[in-house]
C-alpha cells in the first residue's frame, strides 16, 4: 500500500496550473513532481514534460509503461508507471492531470488528492492569449470546456480560485500541499528574486 499521497491539479488550459505548481515545487523539493509524456514537441513550452511522436506513444503504450493515458486537444498524454514507487518510498507527487480521468485516477491512487484550480473566464482568455500557442477559435473551445464540472464521488477536492494574483495562487497550493500534520500557512511563499 502506497503511504506517500497523490496531489492530481487540474483545471482548465491558462488557469496556471503549471506556474503555481513550479513554484510549489521549488518552496517544496521534497514534492515529487511527475512528468507526464505528451505527443507535443518539447520546444512548446509550458509544463517540463517529455516530448513524443504518437507512434512512440502508442509502442510505450502498449508495452505498459504508463499507469494513466488520455487523449486532449488531440494529443495523447501518459503518466508514468515510475509514481508508484515515488509514492511506495512514503514521497508525495504532484502531477498536473487531467479532469477527465480523475476517476480513474482515484481508482489507480486511493490516496489521490484533487486540487481543482479555476479562474474567471475573462483571466482565461487573457491567460490563453497571451501564451500564443492557439487561435481564437481554439480559445473559444478551451473557454467552453473551461466550466466542465468535476465527477462526483471523489474522495478529496480542494478548490483554488487563481483569478487574483500570483502570490495568493502559489500560497493556496502549498497550503493544498502541505505535508502531514502541518497546518495552512506553515510553509510561506517567498517569491524568487527577479
Amino acid at each position: 500500500m502506497s503511504t506517500g499521497r497523490l496531489f492530481v491539479v487540474v483545471g482548465p488550459s491558462g488557469v496556471g496550473k503549471d506556474s503555481l505548481m513550479r513554484e510549489a515545487v521549488r518552496l517544496r523539493p521534497d514534492l515529487h513532481l511527475v512528468r507526464r509524456v505528451i505527443t507535443r514537441p518539447e520546444a512548446a513550452g509550458g509544463e517540463d514534460f517529455e516530448g513524443v511522436s504518437e507512434p512512440e506513444f502508442a509502442a510505450r503504450l502498449s508495452h505498459g509503461d504508463f499507469v494513466l493515458h488520455w487523449r486532449a486537444h488531440g494529443l495523447s498524454y501518459g503518466v508514468p508507471k515510475a509514481v508508484r514507487a515515488v509514492l511506495d518510498a512514503g514521497q508525495d507527487a504532484v502531477l498536473n492531470g487531467s479532469r477527465a480521468v480523475l476517476r480513474e485516477t482515484q481508482e489507480a491512487f486511493p490516496n489521490l488528492v484533487v486540487i481543482h484550480v479555476t479562474a474567471q473566464p475573462r483571466v482565461l482568455a487573457e491567460r490563453l492569449a497571451a501564451r500564443g500557442r492557439e487561435s481564437a477559435d481554439d480559445i473559444a473551445r478551451r473557454l467552453k470546456r473551461a466550466a466542465m464540472p468535476l465527477p462526483e464521488g471523489l474522495n478529496k477536492v480542494v478548490e483554488i480560485d487563481n483569478s487574483g494574483d500570483f502570490a495568493s495562487g502559489v500560497q493556496a497550493l502549498l497550503d493544498a500541499l502541505r505535508p502531514l500534520g502541518a497546518k495552512p500557512g506553515d510553509i510561506r511563499y517567498e517569491p524568487q528574486d527577479a
